[in-house]
């Protein structure tokens, strides 16, 4: 069985972030999902500071970033967090409405790991957030000392 590990998951609408931790409730995903509403909020998350001075130490399994939000938009996080030694080897999916070239292309280029169209309905967008969930906190590896796993297992 594996053991969970931290999502962040950076998102400034309240519909996709409800939908999203649905998702995640529905597959024992939910506890281990730190919402951040905006990029700045992401940034305090990753450096432990703000708000989130007090979390544990580690970094997450994955961000799950919006592209397009207030304060600090995802690709200004993503720039952030691939010019720095000590988080660039987070992965990174970017999730977002934005079909545009542009922005595949730059977010690809800052060293994003995937991008995600947002599914328009409301079942694809549960399960997409579901399946990226599973992946990044249960199985895919991070490289070592990155992600620390925590003591909860997921039902089965």
């Amino acid at each position: 069985m594996s053991t969970m590990k931290r999502i962040l998951f950076a998102e400034d609408s309240e519909r996709d972030i409800e939908l999203a931790l649905e998702a995640f409730a529905e597959h024992q995903l939910a506890d281990m999902v730190e919402v951040a509403r905006d990029g700045a909020e992401a940034l305090d998350y990753l450096y432990v500071r703000g708000k989130f001075a007090g979390r544990s130490e580690g970094h997450p399994a994955v961000v799950l970033l919006d592209l397009k939000m207030p304060r600090v938009d995802g690709l200004e996080v993503l720039r952030q967090i691939k010019a720095d030694p000590a988080l660039k080897k987070i992965p990174v999916v970017m999730m977002t409405s934005s079909r545009e070239q542009q922005d595949l292309l730059k977010s690809y280029d800052l060293g994003v790991n995937a991008y995600v169209v947002k599914p328009v309905t409301f079942a694809e967008f549960l399960e997409s957030v579901a399946q990226l969930g599973i992946f990044w906190a249960l199985v895919n590896e991070p490289p070592p000392g990155s992600a620390p796993r925590t003591d909860t297992q997921p039902a089965t």
